[in-house]
Order: C-alpha cells, then sequence, then structure tokens
C-alpha cells in the first residue's frame, strides 16, 4: 500500500497561503545590493603631507571628561567615520590614519550639534584629507556601513545598545567613502 504525502501548502506553519492577505506584510527591497563599488588600485593616488592635526585631548582620560561635560550640555556625542577602500594586487585595503607609532584610525571625527550626518563627514574629510591647494574635493558617501555605540564614559563600545543603557553616550557611524579613480590624499605626518 502506497502513502500519498499530504500537500505541502497545506499542512504545518508556516503555511503556503497566507491568511491575511499583504495587509500586515511591508513590501521591501530586497536585501541584495545590486550595485557595483569599484575599487581602483593604490596606486592611482599620490600621498602628500600638510601641518600635523593635533587630538583635542592629551590623553584617553582626558577625552572621557571631555565628552562627560559635553554630555550634560549638548547630550549625546555623534560621530562619523569614513571608510576608504582601494587595493593592492588585487586584494582590498582600508586606508587608515597613524597617530604616532602605534595607532590607526579611520578619518572621521565629531559631529557639530545639529550637523547633518553626510555633510559632516564630508567636512571632516576635507579638514583631516583635503588638498592644501584649495582645490575641493568632491567626496562620495555611499552607504552607512555600520553603527557603534558607547554606553559610558568608557572605551568599550558595542554594534547595539545594551538593553539596560537608556541614554548612550556616543554613537559612531561608519560610512563607505567611494574615491575618485585618480587622485591626491593630503594628510599630516
Amino acid at each position: 500500500m502506497s502513502v500519498v504525502p499530504p500537500n505541502r501548502s497545506q499542512t504545518g506553519w508556516p503555511r503556503g497561503v497566507n491568511q491575511f492577505g499583504n495587509k500586515y506584510i511591508q513590501q521591501t527591497k530586497p536585501l541584495t545590493l545590486e550595485r557595483t563599488i569599484n575599487l581602483y588600485p593604490l596606486t592611482n593616488y599620490t600621498f602628500g603631507t600638510k601641518e600635523p592635526l593635533y587630538e583635542k585631548d592629551s590623553s584617553v582620560a582626558a577625552r572621557f571628561q571631555r565628552m562627560r561635560e559635553e554630555f550634560d550640555k549638548i547630550g549625546m556625542r555623534r560621530t562619523v567615520e569614513g571608510v576608504l577602500i582601494v587595493h593592492e594586487h588585487r586584494l582590498p585595503h582600508v586606508l587608515l590614519l597613524q597617530l604616532g607609532t602605534t595607532f590607526f584610525k579611520l578619518p572621521g571625527g565629531e559631529l557639530n550639534p545639529g550637523e547633518d550626518e553626510v555633510e559632516g563627514l564630508k567636512r571632516l574629510m576635507t579638514e583631516i584629507l583635503g588638498r592644501q591647494d584649495g582645490v575641493l574635493q568632491d567626496w562620495v558617501i555611499d552607504d552607512c556601513i555600520g553603527n557603534w555605540w558607547r554606553p559610558n564614559f568608557e572605551p568599550p563600545q558595542y554594534p547595539y545598545i545594551p538593553a539596560h543603557i537608556t541614554k548612550p553616550k556616543e554613537h559612531k557611524k561608519l560610512f563607505l567613502v567611494q574615491l575618485q579613480e585618480k587622485g591626491n590624499v593630503v594628510c599630516s605626518p
């Protein structure tokens, strides 16, 4: 005797037929990105130097003290950083700024109160990596690729807001910056 398997769309959960129609389902774009991010060879860029930029704070403790004082006045600190990607020997490389001999960071910084994130990142990129000859560089900010939250006035940051935190102290956003095919990058020694 043979057993005929039941029609899969009529048994089990979730059912094959949506019992509520499209009433509660939001139509969204697919999660896959169907566009190309161009990576150009590192050799397409020339690197120059300009006057050094100094950190606002002399130590980590001073940075958190300033953060505490600003939090009382303006609330949560908003920070943006740019991720610039090139390739060398067909392997992707992220460009970082070197501070001292052992510390590396992404270009970016703190936003002014009420400043738009993309416009603020463009301003900071121009301050940090912009040319000295007055030629304005058109920074192409593509996507937000990361969010980090600082729950306290301490170094740890998380890619989420911990459940017990109601007022995070800092929100850092990372943006992908599309570089021109060729160009000059000027940074502090």
